[in-house]
């Protein structure tokens, strides 16, 4: 069975929610988190998708919803990843609609994100609309996306 959760900062569930993240989004890349880049998630809405099996949880995918600090009622989603095993089943379009409705419910009016190019069909297809140019984010090709809660 798959649930949704807030995940508490510092939790364990927080720290299963880094190893996915890093498994699925930074080794590929050849990246790592630093301690300074996970301090600023503390006030973050860290989200959690998880997977119930034979009374044992785990994550199966995540994302993390930042406020703007420069746009007001607009909420940036950010590290979303679903683990390798379970894509391409539904999860990551439920996990966005997870977030929209917990960004729609705190006010927000606009959910925006920088996509990976190649994710970029993914969220047109949920309703996400590219605006700009391409540009390149941890060495590789992103465009910044929206979507009105309305």
């Amino acid at each position: 069975m798959l649930n949704f959760r807030i995940i508490e900062y510092g939790s364990c569930d927080y720290h299963d929610m880094v190893a996915l993240r890093d498994e699925i989004l930074r080794k590929p890349l050849g990246l790592t988190f630093s301690e300074d880049y996970l301090q600023k998630e503390i006030n973050d809405v860290l989200i959690g998708a998880f997977y119930t099996e034979n009374n044992s949880t785990s994550i199966v995918g995540c994302c993390i919803l930042t406020p703007s600090s420069t746009e007001e009622n607009v909420v940036q989603l950010r590290q979303m990843a679903v683990a390798s095993n379970v894509q391409r089943k539904g999860i990551g379009s439920d996990i966005i609609s997870y977030a929209e409705d917990l960004a729609r419910n705190d006010g927000f009016k606009v959910l925006m994100m920088h996509a990976r190019k190649e994710a970029a069909g993914f969220y047109q297809k949920l309703g996400y609309a590219i605006t700009g140019n391409e540009f390149t984010e941890v060495g590789i090709p992103h465009f910044e996306m929206r979507k009105n809660l309305n």
